[in-house]
């Protein structure tokens, strides 16, 4: 086996092991869509190109009097998301940010996240780094238990880090991190107690996927009833009841059918047969990987022609390449795209050398959980380059607040606007919006307008 498919088989595994306890890695594929942008153009640092001196034209200007209002000689900005090719290796102090991430642990093994972070240091070390600042990453591997987590925090603590970034951390130690003054800043929430944490989040996790779905059901389908398949586990069971009350803050009636977390063809057919049999406006899919593919056959042989929602793990290239036009009528919250823009080609030049590919054979669609990692740190790139040209000191206290309480940034690469504590019972969350595909001829597109849903109104 190459390399790439080597990785890709791990990266694989990895989305299973976590299955539907972590359905909120749909969040992953919603920020690697980039079909819109802030209206923010806070130029960035970029390199200095010597003014040409050569001598022109030295024709008298025309005097004659006219309109006399004065020329508009406001620079030209950057994009800050997508200058980074043209800056050059930052010169200043380093600022040592420190990853904490779970790995090494059967079920529980994320190593992906921590190689795909390292890899935009990498990069961001010869593009700008943190406004001008070189990076530093510092790992701590968790094992998915409450101690070896304190041990991280512990130890982060005692290295005076800058800055926490939380990759997949079940056990964040958040005491530690307040008590020694560090500012905490994670990918994605994933137990309850993150959403209040005294911590930001790039991205929701499930409140604001279900949120989402809640959502797509009310204002897209206009659904009075939905049936529900999911898995019968710890995990799912919390999804899926935190789906539920989403749906009740709209107003919608649900019936929910559990099954295996894995099951046979005929087994999914008989979910989506118990699931359909009542007749409802909408049907509701958490199952993820496997039961993607399984649940999209049984729906096709049963005839059922009743919409489906789900998330945009079931949106992936591997498995629309399985179940080909059996996707008719399925809904993505949080699809990603391979379009072709500058942000995309920045994302391919981090991963190529990762994956040992071209860059642009570089699916950003499949990346799975470590393509939070990319995200995580292109964003804090992103807004510590607008602090440095609006002449902020670029620490990681700074770059915290700077989140906190910015008006128009955005999630890299999407252009999704963040908009840190707006909902009261998640003080911890930036992000609430999720761009929506279904299956038309062949492949996943952004629903008519492909305007982005916003979760707020459904959180449960």
């Amino acid at each position: 086996m190459n390399r790439s498919a080597s990785r890709s088989t791990h990266r694989a595994r990895n989305r299973a092991a976590v299955g539907a306890a972590l359905v909120s890695v749909a969040l992953l594929a919603a920020s690697c869509s980039s079909d819109s942008k802030s209206a923010t153009t806070t130029p960035v640092p970029a390199v200095t190109t010597p003014a040409d001196t050569t001598p022109g034209d030295t024709t008298p200007a025309d005097t004659t009097p006219g309109d006399t209002t004065p020329a508009d000689t406001t620079p030209a900005v950057a994009d800050p998301s997508s200058a980074f090719p043209d800056l050059a290796p930052p010169t200043g102090e380093t600022i040592v940010i420190g990853l904490v991430n779970t790995e090494g642990t059967p079920g529980l093994d994320f190593p992906d996240l921590r190689i795909d972070t390292q890899a935009t240091v990498d990069y961001l070390n010869e593009h700008g780094g943190l406004g001008g600042r070189p990076i530093e990453l510092v790992n701590c591997t968790a094992k998915g238990s409450p101690e070896t987590s304190q041990v991280c925090a512990q130890e982060l603590a005692g290295k005076k880090v800058d800055l926490v970034m939380l990759g997949l951390d079940l056990f964040p130690d958040y005491a530690t991190y307040t008590a020694a003054n560090i500012p905490v800043i994670g990918v994605l929430p994933i137990l309850p107690g993150d959403y209040t944490a005294n911590a930001l989040f790039l991205t929701g996790g499930n409140a604001t996927t279900v949120g989402a779905m809640a959502a797509v059901a009310k204002d897209h389908f206009k659904a009075a009833t939905v049936g529900i398949v999911s898995a019968d586990n710890p995990g799912a069971n919390g999804t899926e009841a935190a789906l539920t009350a989403a749906l009740d803050l709209a107003g919608i009636a649900h019936k929910t059918v559990k099954g295996g977390d894995n099951e046979t063809d005929a087994g999914y057919q008989g979910l989506m047969r118990e699931a359909a049999k009542d007749n409802p406006d909408l049907l509701v899919s958490l199952y993820s990987d496997a039961g993607c593919i399984g649940t999209m056959r049984g729906r096709a042989a049963l005839g059922i022609t009743i919409p489906v929602i789900t998330t945009s793990i079931c949106s992936g290239a591997e498995v629309i390449a399985e179940v080909g036009d059996d996707a008719n009528g399925w809904t993505f919250v949080g699809v990603g795209t391979q379009k072709d823009t500058p942000e995309l080609k920045i994302l391919q030049t981090i991963m190529g050398p990762v994956l040992g590919i071209a860059p642009e054979e570089v699916d950003a669609t499949a990346l799975g959980l470590g393509g939070l990692g990319i995200i995580g740190m292109m964003s804090f790139a992103t807004y510590a380059n607008q602090m440095a040209a609006e002449g902020t000191e670029v620490t990681g206290a700074s770059l915290y607040e700077f989140m906190k309480t910015t008006a128009g940034l955005i999630v890299w690469p999407s252009g999704a606007e963040i908009s840190c504590g707006s909902a009261a019972k998640y003080p911890s969350i930036c992000s609430f919006t999720f761009p929506v595909g279904e299956y038309i001829d062949g492949k996943v597109i952004t629903i008519e307008g492909g305007d982005a849903v916003s979760a707020l109104d459904y959180l449960p």
